[in-house]
């Protein structure tokens, strides 16, 4: 009977390694960190669905809970910044002015969050410390955007909150209130809030009545379609932390209101079939990663496109085709109108190709980019970078990041 506990727990410990060990890639550094963060998202996310079937109402607000329970949010950090929360037009912001630096007008940085399009906040953690230090090394007057999420509201709402907050943004009267230099405003996002910052500066720069443009653009991993989940970085990452194909997807269905029923056909590329009338060779192009991506980059892949399938999915879903909501498959003369940008992408990340594509397609239309590819990189580690949550990828691409709009905005 003594050996019983010594069992139980023998017991409980293989089964607790099991649960958190992945098999990582040899390039992965502090892969047991990233393993522990994974399972504690995996953790949160199952306890929230179980919740739900017990009927506790739906799982993404009480998964945004449990993460917000356990972010860390400190109000002293970096105390020489100014935070306010405003609204602009309606949409709540929080604002960070940069008290000291060099005088005179300084830089303004819109950013969007990512999360899916269903979590994040510019409030919490690791989001709110980063605006805190863009703003005080870049003598920066930062405004967060807090946009409406999945499942209370889908495309095109959160676009049309962060298209506002932008207008407002860029206005006259409110660059003059923050002293902001009209020529150096840059958009920002990272994740679906990349999506969302690629998409608005299209609209920016396009509409002839904004006196003020974007003067850059800063992408990071930003999703920008949703016609292909099997290009090579979405076959490689599938099962990679922190964000999987199936979850990317899920994003991607609950965002356009796409029936999430029809999971497997989507991962099977049904809904971008040759069956499909409206998606012309034309349209396809644009997002036809064998010509867009490099034969390095393509590695020994293979394009996957269905014959037949789902048969009329994009008139019912007509955000697959809308460029606000995947702004890879914008023409070429609308994309030439856009700032100059800066693309960030990571090799373990489902979204590797949807940025490297975006670049190529920003280039061919003549508009200057920098594209920083971490051969170590992760999907998130871009917010990484504070203890225990910190890796050293992370880190550098933070600075990276932060050195590039010292020298382009």
């Amino acid at each position: 009977m003594r050996r019983f506990p010594l069992i139980i727990t023998l017991l409980l410990t293989v089964s607790l390694a099991y649960y958190i060990y992945t098999p990582l890639p040899d390039a992965l550094q502090e892969q047991w960190k990233l393993m522990l963060l994974d399972a504690s998202f995996r953790t949160i996310t199952y306890t929230a669905a179980l919740m739900q079937w017990f009927g506790f109402g739906h799982y993404i607000p009480s998964t945004r809970k449990y993460v917000e329970a356990l972010e860390i949010t400190d109000p002293e950090f970096l105390p020489g910044v100014i935070v306010s929360d405003e609204t602009f037009s309606g949409v709540p912001v929080r604002v960070y002015e940069a008290s000291g630096g060099e005088g005179g007008l300084k830089r303004g940085l819109l950013y969007f969050h990512g999360g899916g399009w269903a979590y994040g906040s510019a409030k919490k953690g690791a989001s709110d410390k980063i605006s805190r230090i863009w703003s005080d090394e870049l003598n920066a007057v930062v405004v967060s955007v807090e946009y409406r999420l999945y499942p209370e509201v889908q495309f095109p709402v959160p676009y049309l909150d962060c298209l506002t907050a932008a207008k407002y943004f860029l206005s006259a009267e409110v660059l003059s209130k923050y002293s902001i230099d009209p020529e150096r405003v840059a958009v920002s996002g990272d994740s679906a809030g990349g999506n969302l910052a690629a998409a608005v500066a299209q609209e920016i720069s396009q509409d002839s009545r904004m006196k003020v443009k974007f003067s850059a653009q800063a992408l990071i991993y930003p999703a920008v379609q949703a016609l292909d989940f099997n290009t090579p970085s979405f076959l490689q990452n599938q099962n990679m932390p922190v964000l999987s194909r199936f979850f990317m997807v899920q994003f991607w269905m609950q965002y356009l209101e796409a029936d999430l029923s029809l999971m497997g056909q989507f991962l099977s590329n049904n809904h971008s079939s040759l069956q499909q009338p409206l998606l012309t060779p034309k349209l396809r192009a644009r997002f036809d990663w064998t010509t867009l991506l490099s034969p390095e980059q393509q590695k020994d892949y293979r394009p996957v496109v269905a014959d037949e399938g789902l048969e009329g999915i994009l008139e019912k879903v007509p955000g697959l085709l809308d460029v606000r909501a995947s702004p890879l498959l914008a023409e070429l003369e609308v994309l030439s109108k856009c700032p100059k940008a800066y693309i960030m992408t990571c090799e373990f990340d489902v979204l590797r190709d949807d940025g490297l594509m975006y670049a190529r397609r920003l280039q061919e239309a003549g508009v200057t980019v920098t594209s920083v590819h971490y051969q170590d990189g992760f999907h998130g580690c871009f917010s990484l970078v504070f203890r225990p949550l910190d890796f050293d990828v992370g880190k550098r691409a933070l600075r990276d990041y932060i050195n590039w709009l010292q020298d382009n905005l």
